[in-house]
């Protein structure tokens, strides 16, 4: 019988075929001191994605899927068959950079009383990107983005609760909420926690599994030795299906964590905040078509579909 590997690295495909090839390259090239198995659930794409995985990394066990399960339930399945001491979430459209998994692993290891890791990622020309980490959703975050306080005085940390400021994450620093992009916790403690809430299909597993974790005793904590590139937004079959999975998963993250009136207060922000984006998007493209239809389009039809995600998070594909 052979050992259990140190780490399980999760992954999950939704036709990014390319992007997920370099990402398992940079993987494989960085990561010399653990351990690992890599188990990757391919959601059903349609670019040939399982077969030239399986080609190029047989060492790879990968699930190839008949549907798309989101990226919640698709986790699960994967973590189901990990045998590793720790788990790591980690996105298609990463690049592991300078060893990063050795040092979130080191990491771990130095605080094992956080029970939940994180990392610095940054965008594909090498600024920061701050989306690794983030603070919880509030009723008073969520009045501040559907009113355009986040993005009109978005240099405030008091009207951009959320986004923790202006930290340029180059520090350790005990956090709320790591991105699923690059999410490192020890096994034991996923299954005790019973993984992600399957009904978030995209968008705020990550967020909802950390309130867990925190409830349970986890203190997450980010590191900054540990970095990789996080291009971001690539699995969305389109904008409007994005606002629908993001207003649902905020929606059930606000009522979940902030009690009957906050929730309340929180769920009704989330709705204007589309409501005031497709009306005012409406009016802007009657007077400037080339400027605002797009935007125009995309609210508005997500505004249309507000049954989807007003009353949450839904486990099931949102079309487009």
């Amino acid at each position: 019988m052979t050992d259990a590997p140190d780490l399980s690295i999760l992954m999950v495909n939704w036709n990014t075929r390319d992007m997920t090839l370099a990402c398992l390259r940079s993987v494989f090239a960085e990561t010399r001191d653990t351990s690992f198995e890599l188990i990757l659930v391919d959601n059903g794409s349609a670019d040939g994605s399982a077969e030239a995985i399986a080609a190029e990394f047989p060492q790879v066990k990968v699930i190839a899927e008949s549907e798309n399960h989101g990226f919640a339930k698709a986790n699960n399945i994967a973590a189901k068959l990990a045998t590793g001491q720790y788990l790591l979430l980690l996105n298609t459209d990463t690049v592991v950079l300078d060893g990063a998994i050795d040092k979130i692993i080191a990491f771990a290891r130095a605080n094992p009383s956080a029970k939940l890791w994180g990392a610095r990622t940054l965008w594909e020309d090498g600024t920061l990107n701050p989306t690794s980490v983030w603070k919880r959703v509030t009723p008073w975050s969520a009045f501040s983005f559907a009113v355009g306080l986040r993005g009109a005085l978005s240099r405030f940390e008091l009207f951009n609760p959320e986004g923790m400021g202006h930290w340029p994450r180059d520090t350790v620093r005990e956090v709320d909420i790591v991105a699923g992009c690059f999410l490192l916790m020890e096994r034991s403690f996923w299954n005790a926690l019973g993984g992600f809430d399957a009904r978030f299909f995209m968008y705020g597993e990550e967020a909802d599994l950390c309130a867990r974790a925190r409830a349970a005793g986890a203190k997450p904590l980010m590191t900054p030795d540990a970095t990789i590139i996080h291009y971001g937004g690539k699995s969305a079959a389109s904008h409007a299906s994005k606002i629908v999975y993001v207003m649902g998963a905020r929606i059930g993250l606000v009522q979940s964590q902030s009690g009957p009136i906050g929730g309340a207060i929180g769920r009704l922000a989330c709705i204007a905040h589309v409501g005031i984006r497709a009306y005012a998007f409406g009016l802007l493209s009657r007077l400037r078509p080339a400027r605002f239809e797009k935007n125009a389009r995309e609210w508005g039809h997500a505004w249309s579909r507000r049954a989807e995600w007003r009353g949450g998070p839904s486990a099931v594909e949102v079309k487009r």
